[in-house]
């Protein structure tokens, strides 16, 4: 005979759940047609039906360590099918959110990405950094708008790479990194299995189910064309801007190796590289070719210009989609709009930058390249606590799931 469990709602979890975007999860009668609804979900003990009785009932352990709240790619069937208005899919993208909060830490990060009352600071952090910089260069180079020799913008006069942007931008990716291992961490040892799991044949590996999910479901968007063909705008436009940030840090990756492996190496050699092995050569050459400002003309500036229209594809796509949604049937909150917002000021500001830099416009270069460096670094320093941040949790999520066996064969 089954053991009574003890039940303790969190009401106050209830309360902040329906204030992060689950509102309308008490309209939920348990009818099921969520579940039936949804084309990716498990036949066992499938979402998100479970997932709105939990939700009503204040569990909040259960919920925030439930792995099937990541394995939902939120297309919306289940709330456009939904009887009552209930909203299933909003329920489990606002559980994601509320997790992001709890995984990363420190947590009163997770709590200004939560409201718009809290982006003034957001802005403010880097903004305040970046004018300081922006300051003392002034200060030691005697004008706040530099140019060369041959009366050109090059933002390395004012802002240069090797002891202002990248020892900035290298920590902030090094803390970031730092963050997601231990959310990940954390993540995994949170979710509990569920029964014991049947394989037929040899279990795969972890690396070999992580190298599935990248390969099968993160780099072709497949659950995205499973969830129905008429959310292809939808698949098209994460598709564009997941490719285009592919590029860019292809284009950063080569830029920054070329400069700190090739260039700063050639320059310590002072020319005299003939005598240097082949390979050392090799380095100080590429350091030369990626040197910026790089030419239109040169393959690695090419690849930066596709990645960045790809953005202005997948943002309009997705930007439209959202302005268009039906608010019966889904709605937005401030991390669906704070993610499009700041990808938005990074592709804009990307693009200013260079056009006013090609123009020559120093009094409006130089300014947009400094809002450019405010965007960028408010994507990737509050990246494991912003909607983003789906990208690393539910590839570990996935793999999870994978590797225990549960998934939609």
């Amino acid at each position: 005979m089954a053991q009574p469990r003890r039940i303790e709602p969190d009401l106050q979890f209830v309360k902040e759940l329906q204030a992060v975007g689950g509102e309308s999860l008490k309209k939920c009668y348990q009818c099921a047609t969520c579940s039936v609804a949804c084309p990716i979900s498990p036949s066992t003990n499938p979402y998100p039906r479970k997932e709105m009785l939990w939700a009503q009932w204040g569990l909040k352990d259960r919920l925030l360590n439930d792995v099937d709240i990541w394995l939902c790619y939120n297309c919306g069937a289940c709330s456009d099918l939904c009887p009552r208005g209930a909203k299933p899919g909003d329920l489990l993208a606002a559980l994601r959110n509320m997790a992001y909060q709890k995984l990363s830490a420190p947590n009163i990060i997770g709590k200004w990405m939560s409201s718009a009352t809290y982006l003034p600071v957001l802005i403010g952090i880097p903004a305040l950094l970046f004018l300081v910089v922006w300051f003392i260069r002034a200060q030691i180079i005697g004008s706040a708008f530099p140019l060369t020799k041959e009366g050109k913008v090059v933002y390395g006069l004012l802002f240069p790479g090797d002891f202002t942007i990248d020892p900035i931008f290298v920590t902030t990716f090094t803390l970031m990194m730092l963050v997601f291992f231990c959310g990940v961490k954390s993540l995994i040892s949170s979710f509990k299995a569920e029964g014991e799991i049947l394989f037929l044949g040899k279990k795969k590996s972890w690396i070999a189910c992580l190298i599935d999910v990248v390969m099968g479901e993160i780099m072709t968007h497949k659950k995205f064309q499973d969830c129905g063909a008429d959310k292809a705008d939808r698949k098209i436009g994460h598709m564009v801007l997941f490719y285009g940030f592919l590029c860019l840090a292809v284009v950063t990756g080569v830029v920054a190796v070329g400069h700190w492996a090739g260039y700063n190496i050639g320059g310590w050699l002072g020319g005299n590289e003939a005598n240097a092995p082949n390979w050392l050569k090799t380095l100080v050459a590429i350091g030369h070719v990626t040197h910026t400002p790089m030419a239109q003309t040169n393959m690695v500036k090419i690849l930066g210009n596709i990645g960045a229209v790809c953005l202005l594809i997948g943002l309009s796509l997705l930007t439209f989609r959202r302005v268009t949604l039906n608010p019966k049937r889904s709605s937005s909150t401030f991390y669906d709009w704070y993610l499009l917002g700041v990808i938005w000021a990074v592709t804009l500001t990307g693009i200013g930058s260079e056009l006013l830099r090609l123009a020559n416009v120093k009094y409006l270069a130089y300014p947009m390249y400094y809002l450019h460096l405010v965007a960028v670094f408010m994507l990737f320093a509050y990246l494991p606590w912003s909607k983003l941040g789906h990208l690393v949790y539910r590839t570990a999520a996935l793999t999870y799931a994978r590797y225990m066996g549960r998934k939609v064969l």
